[in-house]
């Protein structure tokens, strides 16, 4: 059997990282496999859907380099799909026409509730309690309806819902990748609709036409639907057709073990793009929220593809831990191509406008030996500013103390020295200043921190002979000159 995966989101909204986790599940598990992995877009959801959302999910897939195999599927496009296999249902006894109406079913449910609160009276007999409670509890049972096994339409041309013949007796089983074996009576399954009275399918019945025609062989998603599970297979069943195998997947909790939100991290995916986070590194990350294999902490998209498999999830949540995301993603930016990194880079480095040639060449020469200055990129691109300083520097406090009149009169003979270098580079600087200290009897922590408050404004920098080369000549000497000056 050939695997087939699919990430199926709705474009009601942006792409949160827990569906960025989802997609990824089935894009590994595809890989692994030798199968392919699809992308359907559930936009039946008329009402809420945008294309807005749906430009945002494609562009977060794209990010991440989850590539489906095929054009997405708009499920939307399917309907007549949908409402086909609905009817085909009716003709096979699996399904049927219902006239009750929404508001019936409300009005239904309203009843059950008010006497599963009138049960909570006081002054009532043990017997009127129980009496109340069953009603409410058939009321509000998985709903059956009336005319299951056929009956009268209140009119001719009254308008009705299809709904599935769900089963009625008995236990049902769903053999699950991630939670096992989990098993339901059949009274829990409803009569659900699958076609609106308007003629448009449910989301229910659309999934399971969509996977089934787009042949999925495994379903992994989010245990939020492992309920719909039983709800959905049904209907495969009604139509004799093969069921996937399905894998849900626990939810993502924050670092307190509460239900995710914004305070925690629960953002879009581009979000975390603009934060500054490398697509590899986000996927390195969540690969291990909830998955394992073995004490390895990270994976490339090579690696993880090699052993990737259901069977390392986790049944409890995972916890979100931005942490632990900066660790990752550090070690993604250390392993980074240079130039692409410093393309990845550039829209943080021009935040305040464009950078010119000088200041570019500094900064791509520079980026080898920085990488490891930061976590994500802003974090990195902060770490070039005493490269992009405009002259004259703004001193800090440490800076100004630090080129005191003594410290000045230092770097005055110092600067001498580098006026008469015939080279200029990392090496000869160092050797210059050594000779410089060696012939005036000063040691470095006496040069080095007016020569670093001269070249930095006290910003943050690594050892000095690199930044001057990084800076180049006639950029080193103006900044020293800048200061000397006054």
């Amino acid at each position: 059997m050939s695997v087939v995966t699919r990430f199926a989101p709705s474009p009601t909204g942006m792409l949160h990282i827990g569906g960025a986790r989802t997609a990824l599940f089935n894009y590994l598990f595809a890989r692994r496999n030798g199968g392919r992995f699809l992308l359907r877009i559930e936009d039946t959801d008329r009402e809420r859907s945008t294309q807005a959302a749906t430009d945002a999910i494609l562009d977060a897939m794209a990010w991440l380099g989850l590539t489906p195999d095929e054009a997405p599927v708009m499920q939307s496009a399917q309907a007549g799909r949908h409402a086909d296999v609905a009817h085909e249902m009716i003709a096979r006894g699996t399904a049927f026409k219902c006239y009750v109406t929404p508001e019936e079913l409300q009005a239904r449910r309203e009843l059950g509730e008010e006497k599963r609160q009138a049960s909570k009276q006081d002054g009532i007999s043990d017997t009127e309690r129980h009496a109340l409670l069953a009603e409410a509890s058939s009321l509000l049972a998985p709903f059956r309806s009336p005319y299951r096994d056929g009956g009268t339409p209140p009119t001719p041309d009254a308008p009705f819902t299809v709904r599935l013949r769900a089963p009625e007796s008995g236990s049902r089983t769903v053999d699950d990748g991630v939670q096992g074996q989990v098993t339901i009576d059949a009274s829990e399954i409803d009569d659900l609709v699958m076609l609106r009275a308007d003629g448009t399918p449910t989301y229910m019945l659309a999934v399971v036409v969509d996977d089934h025609d787009m042949g999925v062989t495994h379903v992994i998603r989010g245990d939020d639907h492992l309920r719909n599970t039983f709800r959905q297979v049904p209907i495969y069943e009604a139509m004799g057709w093969d069921v996937p195998r399905f894998s849900h997947v626990p939810m993502i909790h924050g670092n307190d073990g509460a239900k995710l939100s914004k305070r925690h991290g629960a953002l879009s995916t581009t979000v975390y793009r603009d934060m500054g986070y490398l697509p590899e590194g986000l996927k390195a990350y969540l690969l291990r929220l909830g998955w394992s294999h073995g004490d390895q902490e990270i994976f490339t998209d090579e690696e993880a593809i090699r052993v990737f498999d259901v069977s390392g999830i986790n049944k409890a949540p995972a916890r979100l831990d931005l942490d632990k995301l900066a660790t990752v993603n550090a070690h993604f930016i250390r392993l980074a191509d240079n130039d692409r990194l410093f393309d990845l880079l550039y829209p943080f480095l021009t935040t305040d406008g464009a950078i010119g040639d000088e200041e570019a060449r500094r900064i791509r020469t520079a980026l080898p030996h920085m990488k490891d200055r930061g976590s994500t990129l802003i974090e990195l691109a902060n770490a070039f500013d005493f490269l992009r300083a405009k002259r004259p520097l703004e001193l800090n406090k440490n800076a100004r103390k630090a080129l005191s009149d003594e410290g000045k009169s230092r770097l005055k003979g110092l600067q001498d020295e580098l006026h008469r270098m015939s080279q200029w580079s990392d090496a000869s600087i160092s050797e210059t200043i050594k000779s410089y200290c060696a012939a005036t009897g000063l040691s470095m922590g006496q040069i080095g921190p007016p020569l670093r408050a001269a070249l930095t404004g006290g910003l943050p920098a690594p050892d000095l002979a690199p930044v001057m080369e990084w800076l180049g000549r006639e950029e080193t000497l103006a900044r020293i000159d800048d200061q000397l000056a006054g």
